[in-house]
């Protein structure tokens, strides 16, 4: 058995956990079979691990660290890549420009945590010259992305990365019901025969939940920020950016849940709901998903 991966046995089956894009990740997989249960989850951690080593841009020998190292000229990329992109127009679209990967050059300004300080606002200004998705040139298999800028999938990889791991389950091993949770974005795989009882986190108090969902089917995600956060002169800042001025969303709700057909539409809405502040409410009741907002 791999190091990486534990396995641990409980009433309704196996819960294996790995360690993946900065997140504690788990698959519960309802069966008594030790030996399918292992091989199940560690087709979850190969495919996570996959779509990290391509997609992040803190591995320096990514594909998106290689594509942001030679912006400027045009470059290949493959049909996966490419649909990703295309999302990730969807998203921008939706959004009115608030969700954007090309948010690269001011991301690499904030740093969360005890010892973070907020940027400069020159130092804001001259980023934000290098952001815009309508910037791109984008084709069937190549892409210019303007010099100086760079882009970023955190927004949508562990979402993505969620539902390919629960459709090669549910490809391989469609009898066998298995939840994947990578960080609290989960996505169902195979038949359920009884609903997955899963607990969105309480704001005012981590670690409790404030609501149990039952899911049989699709996937869930939240975006927040009661974890990533920075102090500053008593201000709090969140780790949501609004592109349009550079700093932390205004107003935004502590957390949303959206539960949707698949894990990559809910963290597109959970975070676009994030992105609105003070009209969140507003643009969660105008999409047709069950979804939870905290204030």
């Amino acid at each position: 058995m791999s190091e990486e991966l534990s396995l641990a046995v409980t009433s309704w089956g196996h819960l294996a956990s790995f360690n993946a894009m900065a997140s504690r990740c788990e698959v519960l997989i309802r069966t008594a079979d030790r030996e399918q249960a292992y091989i199940m989850a560690y087709q979850v951690l190969q495919e996570t691990r996959r779509i990290e080593q391509k997609y992040s841009r803190f591995n320096n020998s990514s594909l998106l660290s290689r594509l942001n190292a030679t912006a400027g000229d045009w470059q290949n990329i493959d049909v996966e890549t490419s649909a990703l992109l295309g999302f990730s127009k969807q998203c921008f679209d939706l959004s009115d420009g608030m969700f954007d990967i090309t948010a690269g050059p001011i991301l690499t300004l904030w740093t969360f945590g005890p010892d973070a300080n907020v940027p400069t606002s020159a130092s804001i200004g001259k980023a934000l010259k290098y952001v815009g998705f309508d910037k791109l040139t984008i084709e069937a298999s190549r892409l210019h992305l303007p010099r100086g800028m760079s882009l970023d999938f955190g927004g949508i990889a562990k979402e993505y990365a969620c539902d390919r791991a629960a459709s090669l389950l549910t490809l391989d091993y469609p009898h066998i019901p298995a939840l994947v949770n990578l960080g609290g974005d989960i996505a169902c795989a195979s038949i359920v025969d009884k609903p997955w009882q899963v607990g969105i986190e309480d704001p005012s108090e981590l670690d409790h939940a404030t609501r149990t969902i039952s899911l049989t089917g699709g996937g869930l995600a939240t975006s927040g920020h009661t974890r990533r956060y920075l102090l500053d002169g008593g201000k709090r800042y969140g780790h949501i950016l609004n592109l349009n001025t550079g700093y932390p969303v205004e107003r935004a709700p502590l957390s949303v849940t959206v539960i949707a057909a698949n894990c990559l539409l809910a963290g597109m809405l959970s975070t676009i709901a994030m992105l609105k502040g003070a009209n969140a409410q507003d643009f969660m009741a105008s999409q047709d998903v069950d979804f939870h907002l905290c204030r």
